[in-house]
């Protein structure tokens, strides 16, 4: 536990402490940050305490009174729900103003996982709840050079797997052999398993009118043929097969045939000016040490589409957190679904991939992975696709 690395944080953000909560493993954040064991029985309500000032306190239920005992700090039991009520009271002392995993207006939902009725309670002490967005970036989703390393190896494997796939669709259209989204879909996931990597999902394979759906994935049953003269997208994520790894998360698009038409590359290319745009930013932040938002970072892409004319045909993020989760709690390049104010920092990791999705007709995304290093550096993983790809 880094205790006096967050009682620092807490000072610097003028809060009184952090309060971590949890009933049934319901808060995957404190899980990681407080290293609770995944093999112990928790069926009652915890809560741990972390003060600016003094030492933590933990308050754990009659039942199950050990399960913080790894954790340092003062140890309250209780039993009865009016103890509960009172020892929690007890325990926040003179507070003012706390942290919990809540997001005002649920702007960040992955942050919200705090219930309403605790908040309720909490408040009743004459407490002022405060979110621990900013905390979670920097206890929760930070990441060492050792975490950089383990996300570079994987965005190396996901690049091979990448240019296996396009040569694949080629070498088969070429020779009249069967090819299809799900084949090339199944063909990537052997790549994966080959090279020791694993996978919640996908990887998305998708032609044409299906390229529109951002989260179309095909199936046995549901797929599409991949033709001469078809736009070709494929979005995989990924990560090594060890513990602490950091997954890797990019999107390329090709067509079938020797010469892209000029209507498809000029919709591509607003899409990689936008991705520019939002590069530019962070680049720009980060070489005069100033801060930048998540949602700053959505609005210089965004602005690019929607000057573009395309603007309700970008209907999603432009970029997400990436960490031993391909989405991760850390901050979000995004001003859209929910505005993130959090500031960016130095140790993490995110995507940024714009996308124009005409329903019907095509869909066109380019998506890379954004490293800000702990030197403050604004590196990006892998190539950046400037053109879309002709297979033959």
């Amino acid at each position: 536990m880094k205790i006096e690395e967050i009682q620092k944080a807490l000072k610097e953000l003028k809060l009184d402490g952090w309060l971590f909560y949890d009933f049934h493993r319901r808060d995957p954040i404190a899980q990681k940050i407080l290293s609770i064991d995944s093999n112990k029985i928790f069926t009652r309500r915890w809560f741990y305490f972390i003060p600016s000032d003094g030492i933590p306190k933990k308050l754990v239920h009659s039942i199950e009174p050990y399960n913080l005992d790894h954790l340092p700090g003062e140890k309250f039991v209780y039993l009865a729900w009016q103890k509960l009520h009172n020892l929690l009271k007890e325990i926040l002392g003179d507070s003012k103003k706390i942290a919990m995993q809540y997001s005002k207006n649920n702007m960040i939902p992955y942050i919200c996982v705090v219930d309403g009725g605790t908040l309720e309670l909490i408040r009743s002490f004459g407490i002022e709840v405060a979110s621990s967005g900013e905390l979670v970036s920097l206890f929760e989703s930070h990441l060492t050079d050792e975490d950089i390393e383990s996300h570079k190896q994987a965005v190396s494997v996901l690049y091979q797997v990448k240019d296996f796939a396009f040569s694949e669709i080629s070498k088969r259209i070429k020779n009249n052999e069967s090819c299809n989204e799900f084949i090339i879909q199944q063909l990537m996931q052997d790549k994966f398993r080959e090279n020791n990597m694993i996978w919640d999902m996908g990887p998305i394979v998708s032609v044409n009118a299906n390229n529109a759906d951002p989260h179309y994935i095909p199936t046995p049953e549901i797929y599409s043929e991949i033709k001469l003269g078809d736009t070709v997208m494929i979005d995989l994520w990924a990560k090594k097969n060890q513990p602490g790894s950091i997954y890797a998360d990019i999107t390329w698009m090709a067509y079938v045939g020797d010469n892209v038409p000029e209507n498809l590359e000029n919709i591509f290319q607003i899409t990689c000016k936008a991705r520019d745009a939002a590069l530019s930013l962070l680049k720009a932040r980060f070489n005069n040490s100033l801060s930048v938002q998540g949602w700053e970072v959505d609005d210089a892409c965004r602005s690019i589409i929607n000057q573009a004319g395309f603007e309700n045909n970008f209907f999603h993020r432009t970029g997400h957190n990436i960490g031993e989760e391909v989405h991760g709690p850390g901050v979000h390049m995004d001003n859209l679904e929910t505005k993130d104010e959090r500031n960016i920092i130095k140790g993490s990791c995110f995507s940024i991939e714009p996308g124009i999705y005409l329903k019907g007709f095509n869909g066109f995304r380019t998506e890379i992975d954004v490293i800000i290093t702990n030197l403050g550096q604004v590196e990006v993983a892998g190539e950046i696709q400037n053109k879309i790809i002709p297979l033959l």
